[in-house]
C-alpha cells in the first residue's frame, strides 16, 4: 500500500451512509488471525471478548461508524459444507454483530446467477471501492481503491443481489 492510499480506518472514518463488505473465500491465511485460528482448531476455543486485545480495535472502529449513522453490513459467500475456516469464522460473528455489524451468510449454490466482481470487497457510500486482494492461499496481498462508476454499480449491485438472498448471522446455522 503506498503511503498515499488511506488506510481502512481512514475511509470508514470519511463514510457518511454506508459500509458493505463482501466476502467469498472459502478460506483466509491472514497473518493476524493465524494463532487465533491454530488455537480454535486445537481447542475449540474461540476469543470472542469484545474488549480482547485482538477485537477492541475492530468493535471501537466499527461503534464509532454505527454510532455517526453509517450503515455497516458484511456478506459472506460460502460453500457448504462449509471449510474449518468458516466454521471458525462464524464463531467469531458475534462480535461483529455486538460491534453494530449487520451480517448475512448465503450459500454459493445459491449465488450462481449473481453478477460478482472477482475479489472481495468494501463499497463506501455507494461511491468509493477498496478491493481486498488475497493469494491463492487466502494470505493478504494488499488493497486496491477505485471510485469508477462501473465499478461500484456493480459491487452495489451484487451486494444488494447477495443480502437479499442472504441468511441472518442469527439464522445460519452451520452444518
Amino acid at each position: 500500500m503506498s503511503s498515499s492510499e488511506p488506510t481502512f480506518a481512514e475511509l470508514l472514518a470519511r463514510c457518511s451512509r454506508s459500509a458493505v463488505h463482501l466476502e467469498m473465500r472459502d478460506e483466509y491465511g491472514v497473518s493476524d488471525e493465524s494463532e487465533g485460528f491454530s488455537t480454535w482448531l486445537r481447542t475449540g476455543k474461540r476469543d470472542t471478548d469484545p474488549t480482547s486485545e485482538s477485537w477492541a480495535p475492530w468493535v471501537e472502529l466499527i461503534s464509532r461508524a454505527v454510532a455517526r449513522g453509517v450503515v455497516v453490513r458484511r456478506a459472506r459467500i460460502i460453500s457448504e459444507p462449509v471449510t474449518d475456516y468458516i466454521r471458525y469464522e462464524h464463531g467469531g460473528t458475534v462480535v461483529n454483530v455486538t460491534a453494530g455489524e449487520q451480517v448475512r451468510w448465503l450459500p454459493r449454490r445459491r449465488a450462481s446467477d449473481i453478477a460478482l466482481p472477482g475479489n472481495d470487497f468494501w463499497l463506501f457510500d455507494d461511491r468509493l471501492i477498496r478491493w481486498n486482494h488475497f493469494t491463492g492461499d487466502g494470505a493478504w496481498a494488499g488493497q486496491e481503491i477505485m471510485e469508477s462508476p462501473a465499478a461500484t454499480k456493480l459491487c452495489a449491485d451484487a451486494f444488494e443481489a447477495v443480502w437479499a438472498r442472504a441468511i441472518p448471522h442469527d439464522q445460519y446455522e452451520i452444518h
